[in-house]
């Protein structure tokens, strides 16, 4: 399994996914703009894997400052936070690794500046190391939810490459193909940076599960001749009543699976529960630039200046979700008691 991020001496690398499947090319982040820059511009993706660079990336920032008081240090830190903190505004594990970083440095308030830039690097590497064996956990969790000859439709990308290893969405089905089951997947192209085309089926074909690609818009086609058993997505947030943002389109594959009478599971780390965020309407939704839709190929495919909307995610209302598959176990309606106990844990 190639790693998403990394450490490579003083500076972070990712794999730059825009370039996957055709070629393997590493982004080199020397400076903490460089992660947020990664971040933004798509070349690292997924909730989780999201949080661990911007772990990363403030390890890296804190190396950049001079400071001789903890004061000093402190504010300048809280500055790069806040800048990352606008890499991507829907994918609350960013502010989670935001808030852990800053909560180790206001446990250290007494502690020589060197050792709280020691520290930093330390925790983003326990963060990284953490989120792999959290997403195996979970997969062995979820894995018991797919029956043998199972075929599973899955949205996006929720797999190493949008984690720190292994996968959320793509970690159960690969605990349910370890433990020799003998399922197939079909993955939703997922438009309009075809995350589905591009990298999940690229990591499939890597553990040789079979998987089979399809346009967006024909799910609910198979869904209707009954050739798909079970959905199975990552997400982005969940709100506290168990509402999910994940890649726009989510909401339609949900409503589908629950005309067709198919289990929709959404599988995410606890740290992808917002308990802050009473429904999904609050989650705000990232909207992106109109060439992602008008342009394909580097060629306008639309006449100039028609108007795009974009938006990157959308919210499944809970109503919709047959369970929520977590490291800690897998939950179900009523989510809102279900949550506020797996976060009492």
């Amino acid at each position: 399994m190639i790693p998403t991020i990394e450490w490579h001496g003083p500076n972070v690398r990712m794999i730059d996914q825009r370039k996957l499947p055709a070629r393997i090319e590493w982004y080199t982040c020397r400076g903490y703009r460089d992660v947020i820059r990664g971040i933004g511009d798509m070349v690292i993706r997924g909730a989780p894997a999201i949080g661990v660079a911007a772990a990363m990336g403030l390890a890296l920032g804190a190396r950049s400052i001079s400071a001789g008081t903890y004061a000093v240090f402190s504010g300048k830190f809280g500055k790069i936070a806040n800048e990352m903190f606008l890499a991507r505004p829907t994918a609350v594990n960013l502010r989670w690794a935001i808030d852990r970083m800053s909560g180790l440095v206001a446990s250290m308030a007494d502690s020589p500046v060197e050792d709280i830039k020691a520290a930093l690097f330390e925790e983003s590497e326990k963060i990284l190391i953490e989120d792999i064996e959290i997403n195996r956990r979970l997969g062995k969790s979820g894995a018991r939810l797919v029956p043998d000859g199972a075929t599973i439709l899955t949205h996006c990308n929720a797999g190493s490459l949008a984690t720190g290893g292994y996968g959320t969405a793509l970690g159960v089905i690969r605990a349910a193909h370890e433990a020799g089951r003998n399922i197939a997947v079909i993955a939703d192209e997922t438009r309009p940076w075809l995350q589905g085309l591009r990298l999940t089926a690229f990591e499939l074909m890597e553990d040789s599960i079979p998987v089979t690609v399809i346009a967006d818009n024909a799910a609910g086609s198979l869904m209707r001749q009954k050739k798909i058993d079970l959905v199975i997505t990552g997400a982005d947030r969940i709100a506290a009543n168990g509402d999910v943002a994940n890649k726009i389109g989510t909401y339609q594959v949900a409503v589908l699976a629950r005309e067709n009478k198919i289990p929709f599971y959404v599988a995410a780390p606890i740290s992808t529960i917002d308990g802050t965020i009473k429904n999904g309407d609050l989650i705000p939704v990232e909207q992106r630039g109109p060439e992602e839709i008008s342009r394909f190929g580097g060629r306008e495919m639309g006449p100039s200046g028609v108007s795009v909307l974009n938006p990157a995610f959308d919210v499944t209302p809970a109503k919709y979700v047959s369970a929520i598959i977590t490291e800690k176990g897998i939950i179900k309606s009523p989510y809102r008691k279900a949550i506020r106990g797996l976060l009492d844990l």
